[in-house]
């Protein structure tokens, strides 16, 4: 029997997912369920052992200085923040723009509104005012405007930030581009709040696009980026901005025990992912993208894998190959779902489930081709096994898109 471990109550009782293990054994895995699974490469690892480390805290970790100061450069921003991960960076940011009572205009599937704890009211004391996103991952910069508060009225919170998520996850990763984030930066600012990006996998919008890093990040006041997904590193995240907002953040870091120490060690692998060309890995998320764009392909022509349906793909019938721009490929199964993954699991692939009764498959480093190809053919089959008698769909189970 394939282990089993959960995230919290069962799937019946509408809660978490409970996900597979990896199989038992010496099968080999090909782990599809996010890019956070990437390991440190050889050259992160030499790098992390001979780092030369202080005390973070007190301002003189020569490593953690020069990764903020390469973050900031590449953004083209005055500073930057290491912080443990992309939430904390989403929170310091929270904290560093906002005061208590005032409201964030967000995405209303963003990772801030549906997958930080809601630490946004529980730390930062704010509200949020939810926009639902457009299928390319945009929010309608008239419906932003519209939706801030009138300060004038007691009734009111007050309208403090604007936060957008590029590349934007539960529209199968859709980039958003550099017109697009001046757009809505100009509606920010005409409200006089600032705008706040939350690039977790800001570098694959940047490749996506074949955009400027510095004009994709320039009309935001602030951006994160997380270090440990595409980028392949063992943890961490960088908030960048001005010196201003980064001293703010930085208390804010320290008042939710984020102080870190000798912590050069890890911010060493962050300055290798961040080198230029193939010296780093930023260049090569190509690489990533093209095996996403494969497995979708391959998977629009198997019976049984239908359109993701939401905001990741409206449209009912086939998987849509052209929504996949990134590493992200997002699909339904005319199948029981957990039946599916668990069939995957068997055949040494792993994916996960994802929201709207979905499946998620996310390529990343250490992923290649053959690995791709393994992964169709372990989807083939595990598609047949968990067929419906007479094609009929399960009891229960959303077949196609349209619902």
């Amino acid at each position: 029997m394939l282990g089993r471990y959960t995230t919290g109550p069962s799937d019946e009782r509408g809660g978490y997912q409970t996900f597979p293990r990896y199989p038992p054994g010496p099968m080999p895995v090909i782990d599809l369920r996010s890019d956070t699974v990437t390991k440190p490469t050889p050259e992160m690892r030499r790098a992390m052992a001979d780092a030369e480390v202080g005390d973070d805290v007190f301002g003189d970790d020569p490593t953690v200085i020069a990764l903020e100061e390469r973050a900031a450069e590449l953004l083209g921003k005055e500073a930057g923040l290491f912080v443990a991960s992309g939430a904390m960076g989403n929170l310091v940011a929270l904290m560093g723009h906002l005061v208590r009572g005032q409201e964030v205009i967000a995405g209303e599937q963003s990772h801030i509104v549906l997958d930080e704890a809601a630490s946004h009211a529980v730390v930062v004391g704010a509200s949020v005012r939810v926009i639902r996103e457009a299928p390319d991952g945009t929010l309608d910069p008239e419906a932003v405007r519209n939706a801030f508060r009138d300060p004038g009225d007691v009734h009111e919170p007050i309208t403090g930030l604007i936060a957008i998520e590029n590349a934007n996850a539960h529209t199968m990763n859709q980039p958003l581009s550099v017109e697009y984030t001046r757009r809505i930066a100009q509606v920010a600012h005409d409200g006089g709040v600032p705008l706040h990006v939350d690039g977790a996998r800001f570098w694959n919008a940047v490749i996506a696009l074949d955009a400027d890093a510095r004009e994709l990040a320039g009309p935001a006041d602030s951006v994160t980026f997380c270090l440990s997904k595409g980028l392949g590193c063992p943890v961490g995240s960088v908030v960048v901005g001005s010196r201003d907002f980064i001293w703010r953040a930085r208390r804010a870091r320290k008042l939710l025990g984020g102080g870190m120490r000798q912590v050069g060690v890890l911010a060493a692998a962050g300055l290798v992912a961040l080198r230029d060309g193939s010296a780093g890995m930023i260049d090569r998320m190509a690489e990533d993208h093209a095996n996403a764009r494969r497995l979708a392909e391959t998977l629009a022509e198997m019976d049984g894998i239908v359109s993701a349906g939401d905001v990741a793909q409206p449209a009912p019938g086939p998987l849509d190959p052209s929504r996949v721009t990134t590493n992200f490929v997002v699909f339904r199964v005319a199948r029981d779902r957990a039946a599916f993954i668990d069939a995957c699991a068997r055949r040494g692939v792993l994916v996960v489930g994802y929201p709207h009764d979905q499946v998620r498959a996310v390529t990343h480093h250490g992923i290649e081709p053959a690995d791709i190809e393994a992964a169709l053919a372990a989807f083939r089959d595990a598609l047949t096994e968990t067929a419906p008698p007479s094609g009929k769909p399960p009891a229960g189970h959303l077949a196609g898109a349209a619902a």
